[in-house]
């Protein structure tokens, strides 16, 4: 049922995009009919007729020329406008084809390909006056914009959902993170429950308008962000440098949205299910598309909720319901620490990971969270695998291993892993993707081995929120004590698990206890113990303190909080609703253009007709109104597009007969004919380079 439904939305991008493209073609034939300059045909489709329409002649199987050449010896395109009359027959030539891509006009005296060719005569494309030929070039841009003000009303009329712009989670050592207050009162940084109003004054309705605004801001220039805060009357003031994304590739501040209680499905997290059965709620039997109703008796509806419950209990497992359709169940739900974002000293957004997780500089091993099936080490490496050392380096951290990946110099790393409790020495494949950066890559995805008590190469310093470098806890360790080292006990509490360690430090912390005694096995063959006393200041003793316990399932486990924006009836504010989204999309794509010549927006980003349709099936899950607004979005980007002052396209026709308006003649065809050379092979770039982005998208 999944593939039908996948085939059925793809089957709907598929028509909706022709649509888009047949109404543009649309444009131009109704007014080359208003310029009086004769209309060989209008298609809807390429390639052969299914069947065809002619004035004169009625429905047709195939092409009505074929008959008429029969009858009258040769084609409609052959004959004049009296012959054509005699012969009961009309100019035009109405067909269905059997690629339903789009369509296309043909007119007396106009190819695009051949700016000396073409037919002549009074109603020939030439013969026309510069006006009316403006007018039949621009008229498809026109109609598309039309047309895509006609999706945003009709969506609005009816309602279109969107993700709340409500944070739901903020991304460690982000710029988010470090937000600073315009009121020197406020403590740095935007946090989970936050709403985001304007950004750089622009209202903010959904959390779509936060990632475009990031995205299509200024390289390396502070936005304001306006944000309304739980619990605090005030709306409050940050400003934030959106950084490049190593995920996306784009710029952004490291927000995701918030979420509801409703568990996503297989469909949109492969791994919903493996964390359900890690965290033990399979095991009870909820599953994707459960929703947690209730907690300790108290109803909830949002994931926030949920962390400010988990917050409370401080790690008193809570008493949760759940339920899908008729079934139910109760069962406790145990929480996870909220662990430190060691952000690296002077990280850049080029940096291939600029923090990590841990606790006063201290940072676990890696673990292979999972091994994707079909990838390159598929066999080799197994999810639960705990990295001990790579390409010789001992107990790496995770931008250490990363880093060592991307430097691969072969088609193999060696890798020492803990499985199962036993070391095994393996070689990790490497794999390279990308048209012009070969990217290396392992084909794995990277976590903490949370669950082993083993220490990474420690941070020694990090970067505050204030761009100050301090050294960590971490930095007092003796040299005796080894990357690799097991944790043996916290002031005097013996450890198995990170967990362990964490609770330690932090009843220390609480206690405003200022030594931490600290008691680590070396991993040389001796195994000897070392103790040390690690000494808190004030600041360090502040910030472990605050660490609190957090929800075992992660926001990203549950679908996205919505809100719909909706005309409410009125076919007014509809109206209004559209233009206002129809002209703020055309801002929009010309920016984004300006964005890709700035470099902040990477080619890389950009989607040809595969990806359109692959990104479109996916919207067609959202709902009916979501598809029409989609298509809404991308009539408008056709209509940019196609008024670019490019060769080929309508906006470089429309300069050339500006021209012809000045200088009361057309330019040179040999200008027009390089003109046209360059502009099918930008073109021809384009489609190759966003075709190539489409199909790594698919199979990366």
């Amino acid at each position: 049922m999944e593939f039908l439904s996948s085939g059925i939305n793809v089957l709907l991008i598929v028509l909706g995009f022709g649509l888009l493209v047949c109404i543009h073609e649309l444009g131009h034939f109704v007014a080359a009919k208003w310029a009086g300059i004769r209309t060989h045909a209008f298609a809807i489709g390429f390639g052969p007729p299914i069947f065809s329409w002619r004035r004169g002649l009625g429905f047709c199987w195939g092409s009505s020329e074929t008959v008429i050449v029969k009858r009258c010896g040769r084609s409609a395109i052959q004959m004049s406008d009296r012959e054509l009359k005699e012969e009961g027959l009309g100019e035009t030539e109405y067909s269905l084809r059997w690629l339903p891509l789009g369509g296309f006009v043909r007119m007396l005296g106009q190819d695009d390909l051949d700016p000396a060719g073409g037919g002549s005569g009074p109603r020939s494309f030439g013969a026309a006056s510069v006006g009316r030929r403006m007018v039949v070039i621009s008229a498809g841009v026109v109609m598309n914009v039309l047309l895509a003000m006609g999706c945003f009303i009709i969506a609005f009329s009816v309602g279109v959902p969107f993700e709340a712009p409500v944070i739901g989670e903020v991304v460690p050592g982000s710029p988010a993170s470090r937000a600073v207050a315009v009121s020197p009162d406020i403590p740095a940084g935007i946090l989970p429950g936050d709403s985001i109003r304007t950004l750089d004054g622009d209202d903010i309705n959904t959390f779509v308008d936060i990632q475009v605004a990031s995205a299509m801001s200024i390289p390396g220039s502070p936005i304001q962000v306006a944000v309304d805060r739980p619990g605090v009357s005030e709306q409050l003031l940050f400003s934030v440098t959106p950084e490049q994304s190593p995920v996306s590739g784009m710029l952004g501040i490291g927000v995701y949205p918030a979420s509801s209680l409703e568990l996503v499905d297989a469909g949109m997290f492969p791994q919903i299910e493996e964390l359900l059965a890690e965290w033990g709620l399979s095991q009870q039997g909820v599953g994707p598309g459960w929703v947690l109703r209730d907690i300790g008796g108290e109803p909830v509806s949002n994931w926030g909720e949920l962390d400010r419950a988990t917050r409370k209990a401080d790690g008193t497992p809570l008493q949760t319901q759940w339920s899908k359709g008729s079934d139910s169940v109760s069962m406790e739900l145990h929480a996870a620490p909220e662990w430190e974002a060691l952000r690296y000293a002077h990280a850049t957004p080029e940096t291939v990971l600029g923090w990590e997780e841990g606790i006063g500089g201290f940072v676990p091993l890696v673990r292979i969270s999972r091994v994707p099936q079909g990838s390159i080490n598929d066999g080799v490496l197994q999810g639960g695998d705990v990295i001990l050392s790579c390409a010789g380096v001992v107990a790496p951290r995770r931008r250490t291993v990363r880093e060592l990946i991307l430097s691969a110099q072969g088609d193999h790393v060696a890798v020492r892993v803990l499985r199962s409790g036993n070391p095994i020495d393996l070689e990790m494949k490497i794999t390279r993707t990308g048209l012009t950066n070969r990217t290396a890559k392992a084909g794995v995805f990277l976590g903490y081995a949370w669950d082993t008590p083993i220490l990474a190469a420690p941070m020694d310093e990090i970067e505050d929120a204030g761009g100050e470098i301090k050294p960590t806890i971490a930095a007092q360790i003796s040299d005796g004590v080894l990357p690799g080292s097991r944790w043996i006990s916290v002031d005097g509490n013996p450890i198995e698990t990170w967990t362990d360690v964490w609770s330690a430090m932090r009843r220390v912390a609480k206690s405003e206890g200022s030594t931490v005694d600290v008691v680590f096995e070396n991993p040389t063959p001796g195994r000897e113990q070392r103790q040390v006393s690690l000494h808190l200041n004030e600041i360090e003793r502040s910030r472990i303190a605050d660490l609190q316990w957090q929800p075992r399932t992660p926001a990203f486990c549950f679908l996205p909080e919505y809100v719909t924006l909706s005309s409410e009836g009125n076919p007014l504010r509809a109206l209004k609703m559209g233009a206002t989204e129809t002209w703020r999309f055309i801002e929009l794509t010309y920016l984004t253009i300006d964005r890709l010549i700035r470099g902040s927006v990477g080619v890389d980003q950009l989607h040809g007709p595969v990806g359109i349709v692959h990104l479109g099936s996916k919207v067609a899950d959202r709902g009916m109104t979501y598809l029409i607004f989609f298509l809404g979005i991308i009539s408008v980007n056709l209509a940019v597009l196609n008024f670019l002052p490019l060769p080929i396209v309508d906006g470089g026709m429309f300069l050339y007969l500006v021209y012809e308006k000045f200088t009361g003649h057309p330019p040179p065809v040999g200008f027009q004919n390089a003109a046209m050379l360059l502009g099918l092979l930008f073109i021809g770039t384009a489609f190759f380079v966003t075709f190539y982005n489409d199909i790594a998208r698919l199979i990366g």
